[in-house]
């Protein structure tokens, strides 16, 4: 499926005014589950890659849905297509929950609901960016802003938002600082009353320990954190993480992730990509175990297809609906 977003969304490296998802139906016992894919371009997949690996994995699958486990091990023995993993695993979600008669965040054993979600700013001008900001006042609770300009201007991003604007901000640079770059603009967006900074250096970068140790801000490391394996790493060289399930392959990985950094003394930020209500719905499952959540990507399609989040006082609120607690507009329910 194709998601049209409301306007272009621009980060450092790129723009888009659309994305390309797969829906994905899992049927048992005459219930069906649901789940959505949305495939990251940067780590090699799309939309036809993710398709043709949810195809290819029916025999993996078996006949007993509850085997989360068992089906999660198997497909993990298939290397890449994170986010059609994800599709899998919150289609199984989907369809226990169902046969259970109950929402995915009770079997999970979790709170409903979660900290409010941030709305992202995308990278403009200063004052473009103020008025984006302008337009949604009083509707969010945290405004999360997009910088990696390399122009000298992205203090002034965060500052003409800042004037605008008296509610927490975040940046996310999505890698496009250097670590001089950093150290010259974290003390200045600290006292603008910025929360932190997500991923300021490339990934892989082996300046981030000593950006940890010299940030005014807390340090979230996205495109270095994909899987469990790579939380110890990353608690050692930044004080956070944010999962996405199109990373790590789906809400019992994600489960792991958060109790791992926990451990670690690490914070626990939960993402998304541009998707639909049916791929925030999974990720909202489990937004009671994070510190921060970026859930809007269905905020920013110009139309949703799978209605049943509830923006609720600036949160993300799951369905109390058997599942994942949404459907497809236009269908019904079963």
């Amino acid at each position: 499926m194709t998601l049209r977003l409301a306007e272009t969304f621009v980060i450092a490296r790129s723009a888009a005014d659309e994305a390309e998802v797969v829906h994905v139906e899992l049927r048992h016992a005459g219930v069906s589950g649901f789940g959505e894919a949305a495939p990251v371009e940067r780590y090699a997949e799309s939309a036809a890659s993710a398709l043709a690996f949810v195809e290819a994995s029916a025999d993996v699958l078996g006949d007993d849905p509850f085997a989360l486990e068992q089906i999660g091990e198997r497909l993990a023995e298939r290397p890449g297509e994170q986010a059609a993993k994800a599709a899998l695993d919150a289609a199984l979600h989907d369809l226990c929950g169902k046969l259970c008669g109950l929402p995915v965040w009770r079997l999970l054993g979790l709170r409903r609901g979660g900290p409010p979600t941030s709305w992202t700013i995308w990278l403009g001008d200063p004052d473009d960016m103020a008025r984006r900001a302008e337009r949604v006042r009083g509707r969010f609770r945290r405004l999360k802003l997009k910088l990696g300009g390399r122009d000298g201007l992205d203090v002034e991003r965060v500052r003409a938002v800042r004037s605008v604007a008296d509610v927490p901000l975040q940046v996310d640079v999505n890698e496009y600082w250097t670590l001089e770059e950093a150290l010259d603009a974290l003390p200045q967006l600290a006292g603008l009353g910025v929360e932190y900074c997500e991923q300021p250096l490339p990934a892989g970068d082996p300046a981030a320990a000593e950006l940890k140790a010299r940030s005014p801000l807390p340090i979230y490391l996205d495109e270095d954190c994909h899987t469990l394996t790579d939380v110890a790493g990353c608690a050692e060289r930044a004080h956070g993480i944010n999962i996405k399930l199109a990373k790590c392959g789906g809400i019992r990985e994600a489960v792991r992730m958060a109790h791992a950094a926990r451990a670690l003394g690490a914070g626990v930020m939960l993402g998304c990509m541009v998707e639909s209500g049916l791929g925030i719905s999974a990720a909202a499952q489990l937004a009671s175990l994070c510190d921060h959540v970026d859930l809007d990507g269905n905020l920013l399609l110009e139309q949703d297809p799978w209605p049943g989040v509830e923006l609720l006082d600036g949160v993300q609120l799951p369905a109390d609906a058997p599942g994942l607690g949404v459907r497809a507009a236009g269908r019904v329910a079963g």
